[in-house]
């Protein structure tokens, strides 16, 4: 028996981002999710239905770092495994600010300062240290000579 090779088949997402003129940003759930699942989701990323649309999904307080927030949603729902469509400017992976400039070699550098600390001894480990004896301590009871004749 054979199966169809679905990894080449494209996959429909599961949700559509957009900036709506009205609405600011917008998601729509597709069939390719239930709406139930997708409304939960979009809720606990702040979104909330838009009244008397049914299938459209607004975040709130537009006028709080909106862009910001959208791209964060979309990567969130990419990191559960969801298939999500956005506009150029609300996809993270086609908007991620630059990296930081690295230090040069600060893997190396640490992996370095962690073999030495490896490599040392400890101070109570050293070959040369002074051995401290250890005096018997009576045991509970045991009443030694000395504290029979101060009776």
């Amino acid at each position: 028996m054979t199966f169809p090779d679905y990894q080449d088949a494209p996959m429909q997402p599961h949700f559509h981002f957009g900036l709506h003129a009205e609405h600011g940003v917008v998601a729509r759930p597709t069939a390719a999710i239930t709406s139930h699942l997708a409304a939960w989701y979009l809720e606990r990323e702040q979104f909330e239905p838009v009244p008397g649309r049914g299938d459209l999904f607004r975040l709130t307080q537009p006028d709080h770092d909106l862009r910001r927030r959208a791209r964060q949603t979309v990567h969130d729902l990419r990191r559960h495994g969801f298939t999500v469509h956005a506009d150029l400017s609300l996809d993270p992976a086609e908007t991620a600010p630059p990296n930081a400039p690295a230090r040069a070699n600060s893997a190396a550098e640490r992996l370095a300062r962690i073999a030495r600390a490896a490599a040392a001894r400890p101070p109570q480990h050293r070959v040369n240290a002074p051995q401290v004896a250890s005096v018997p301590v009576p045991a509970l009871g045991a009443h030694s000579s000395a504290a029979r004749r101060a009776r």
